[in-house]
């Protein structure tokens, strides 16, 4: 569904495997082996591996053709992914020390198909309060929410208006018994949804008629269930979920809507105190990441593992910290064009109603994010102390900035065949919305508008949950489907949206 390879890169490796056959056939293949390389399926063990870069955790480009992977991946010392030299592919293809000549020709085959650099990590944002989101794209229309008729009781038999982009329609895809969380779409496209206070899992299967069944209970007894995903691991696919103090993991086949086995991979993770969600993600290394936030508002933390984003390998071992000075990153995800990991930082409270800014973060292998001595664009927090200025110039601002106190949570790429083009490659967040505020803020949809891989604006994409009364629901995580609509969490309302465009599948 998800298309992960730019146009341009399709491009320009055929025109490579043109010129290395023109090249060969008159030079002499110097291997001996005149059969044509075979091409490594995708999602298969070979093209999910680490790059060969001198760096066991560095992750691989994005999991498209292993054969062209290495001279397609950007190239940028900010970016958290950095592909090997396009000459290490060429290379590979022989079994003798390459000749002088086709050095050369390795040479010229890597400059001519390195892709565009990313630009820098950061942002053009004064270091004041950030930008409201703009208005919806192609200008909004007020619709009402279609409820279908099995849900027509209680809350639910008022009619409820939101604001969407012109051509969209948004319904009520399922009501839950119990809070959502975030969810995710197993191979065989069944949405999985967190609920975290009743400590369960649920699947709910689509009818067909743009509506979920009854909630089906995969697995219960679980600690605060949050973050969810699905990898395969030696050959065996897997529901991963984050739980407040470890991470467990469930066998899966197709179909499966009851759990038979549970593993707990990760044992120990901090917990207790302020920010309880876990959130988890995979990268095209295959290493698990998992994201805890702080025990506090603005403190010193005891464990590095808390306020940072931890990496394991996928059965639990290799625990490292591969980023901090994160407060609350509660959204993660990896970027499938770039391999990089973005997220989605609730920043500190009680300063002031418009700063600092919540956050898009670009996260690197390594680098420290600033809190709780540094906020927004390397801002030293004297409200805190601690540090000093020039402290906060070694650490890395917010790719963009957005609206103080909105909750940033839940954050997905969209590369589905159902909206229009330009929303292709744009992130979407679900602000949770304010409490440190006295004007409300937040309690909607936004859309990310990503340009070359880098976050420029956003503006808003559905908008209504908050009223002059107040908020009748409270967005989390936002999930693409696996038609090209998307599906919204509401842990308020307990509910699950379903967002199409008009005259598509689902409409």
């Amino acid at each position: 569904m998800r298309s992960t390879q730019p146009l341009y890169r399709l491009v320009a490796v055929t025109a490579i495997s043109l010129l290395l056959a023109g090249l060969m056939a008159a030079c002499g293949d110097s291997s001996g082996n005149n059969a044509p390389a075979q091409q490594t399926p995708v999602g298969s063990a070979a093209a999910t591996g680490a790059a060969t870069t001198g760096s066991a955790t560095t992750p691989a480009a994005p999991a498209t053709t292993a054969a062209v992977a290495a001279t397609t991946a950007p190239a940028n010392a900010a970016s958290t992914t950095t592909a090997a030299p396009a000459s290490t592919t060429v290379a590979a293809k022989t079994t003798t020390p390459a000749t002088t000549t086709q050095a050369a020709i390795a040479t010229t085959v890597a400059a001519a198909t390195q892709a565009p650099a990313l630009p820098t990590v950061g942002n053009n944002y004064p270091a004041g309060p950030a930008p409201a989101a703009g208005p919806q794209f192609g200008g909004a229309t007020e619709v009402t929410l279609q409820v279908p008729q099995q849900f027509k009781n209680g809350r639910w038999t008022t009619p409820r208006k939101l604001q969407v982009p012109t051509g969209f329609n948004i319904s009520l895809y399922s009501v839950l018994p119990g809070s959502p969380r975030f969810g995710v779409v197993s191979p065989d496209g069944q949405l999985f949804v967190s609920l975290r206070d009743s400590g369960r899992i649920v699947v709910l299967k689509d009818n067909g008629q743009g509506a979920a069944q009854d909630p089906i209970t995969f697995a219960t007894g679980l600690n605060g269930p949050h973050g969810l995903a699905f990898h395969e691991y030696q050959g065996q696919m897997y529901l991963y979920t984050a739980e407040n103090n470890r991470v467990s993991r469930f066998n899966y086949k197709d179909g499966q809507t009851k759990a038979d086995n549970r593993e707990t991979i990760v044992q120990g993770i901090p917990s207790g105190g302020g920010h309880s969600t876990r959130s988890i993600a995979f990268g095209p290394d295959g290493k698990m990441y998992i994201s805890a936030g702080s025990t506090c508002n603005v403190c010193q933390e005891n464990d590095p593992r808390r306020a940072a984003i931890t990496q394991y390998n996928a059965d639990g071992t290799g625990e490292r910290v591969f980023a901090s000075g994160l407060r609350n990153e509660v959204g993660i995800a990896f970027n499938p064009q770039t391999g990089e990991l973005w997220g989605t930082e609730n920043s500190r409270d009680s300063i002031g109603n418009d700063i600092p800014p919540e956050e898009i973060n670009v996260i690197k292998d390594g680098s420290n994010y600033g809190w709780p001595y540094c906020y927004s664009n390397q801002v030293y927090d004297k409200a805190f102390g601690g540090k000093n200025e020039a402290y906060c110039k070694t650490t890395v601002p917010p790719a963009l900035p957005m609206q103080a106190h909105s909750a940033p949570l839940g954050i997905t790429f969209y590369f589905g065949q159902q909206f229009p083009q330009a929303f292709q490659g744009s992130a979407f967040v679900a602000f949770h919305g304010s409490w440190n505020r006295d004007e409300k803020t937040g309690y909607k949809v936004v859309r990310i508008v990503n340009e070359n891989n880098r976050p420029v604006r956003y503006e808003d994409f559905v908008t209504g949950w908050l009223q002059p009364g107040g908020e009748w629901g409270r967005p989390v995580d936002v999930i693409a489907a696996p038609d090209g609509s998307l599906f919204i969490t509401d842990d308020s309302a307990n509910a699950v949206y379903r967002v199409t465009y008009a005259g598509k599948s689902g409409a």
